[in-house]
């Protein structure tokens, strides 16, 4: 016969032990717990203020910036002066169509083309396979000098032209390392099924490969376009003339090197006075940032999966 025991009354025997959202670790007591709230609070603020000062500084009055010696942190009166002087026509406005157009441009190439080379290294059997795959992987180790870029931009004529800002970073071996592994890891059943049924390759690249790949090329198209939009360095070689500046080397000049900004590189209305230099050198920096801030969250849900799964199958 069975014996039943009693079942025990609500409210008696031993707590509940509470566990950690970290699998592996002790929650910790409360006053333990309250100090890692406080410590990533302080680094939480430690990141944010510097950016908040930035944007305060940018559209803070010229008596303000004045008083505080050009580091405002709270804006009383607001205003958006420095932003249209910078925005109605000058030196700011053409760099920052050049480096809207450069990553617009360069993002959609560089993403042709590391599609089309990825999916050919991706086939075993495709036409020199293994070479181009050798030299893709060689020039992760041997990157070329500055000068012998130098003297091949200038061979090709592309002196003070776009295309110098596209071209010679148009492929990444990594990115295209990636998305090999990425293709690589789709079933191959599903290939030769479209390839049996008469599809060609080119049909089988875009209805199949790439529909189905969206989260890896999303996550590569990001890289490239924060790569063409932070990029100042082959302007810096190429670009002569500095009407034809990115907005990054513009950042550098006037940022980072502290040059003056006169008032024929900003289009202040008419009668009124040029910003002051603090108040343009931060709304310099806003506008530089705002383009892959408001990028960026469309695709950050597709960063994990897309990378992981790129970077461990295959």
């Amino acid at each position: 016969m069975t014996t039943l025991t009693p079942a025990r009354p609500l409210g008696t025997g031993k707590p509940r032990r509470s566990y950690s959202a970290v699998p592996g670790e002790s929650p910790g007591t409360p006053p333990w717990r309250a100090l890692k709230s406080l410590l990533l609070l302080i680094c939480v603020l430690l990141v944010l203020l510097p950016f908040l000062a930035i944007v305060a500084t940018s559209v803070a009055d010229s008596h303000q910036v004045t008083k505080a010696g050009g580091f405002v942190l709270w804006p009383h009166s607001p205003t958006f002066a420095s932003y249209s002087a910078l925005l109605s026509g000058g030196l700011v406005s053409k760099a920052m169509m050049v480096s809207v157009g450069v990553t617009v441009v360069g993002t959609a190439l560089s993403l042709v083309t590391s599609i089309m080379l990825a999916y050919g290294l991706s086939r075993p059997g495709s036409f020199l396979h293994k070479p181009v795959l050798l030299l893709l992987l060689m020039s992760l180790l041997f990157v070329p000098g500055v000068i012998p870029t130098y003297l091949m931009v200038k061979q090709l004529g592309l002196i003070n032209s776009y295309w110098s800002l596209i071209l010679p970073t148009l492929i990444n071996a990594f990115n295209v390392i990636v998305l090999r592994s990425f293709f690589m890891s789709l079933p191959r059943e599903l290939i030769d099924a479209a390839r049996i049924d008469g599809a060609s390759e080119w049909n089988i690249l875009t209805r199949i490969v790439v529909p189905l790949s969206k989260a890896s090329i999303g996550v590569i198209g990001l890289f490239y376009a924060v790569s063409y939009w932070n990029a100042f360095f082959n302007a810096l070689l190429f670009m002569n003339d500095a009407s034809k500046w990115p907005m990054q080397l513009v950042l550098r000049s006037y940022v980072v090197n502290n040059n003056a900004i006169s008032g024929g590189q900003v289009d202040a209305a008419a009668g009124a006075p040029v910003p002051p230099t603090p108040s343009l050198q931060a709304a310099i920096l806003v506008l530089s940032i705002v383009p892959i801030v408001l990028v960026y969250p469309f695709v950050q849900r597709h960063m994990n999966k897309g990378v992981m799964v790129g970077a461990v199958k295959g």
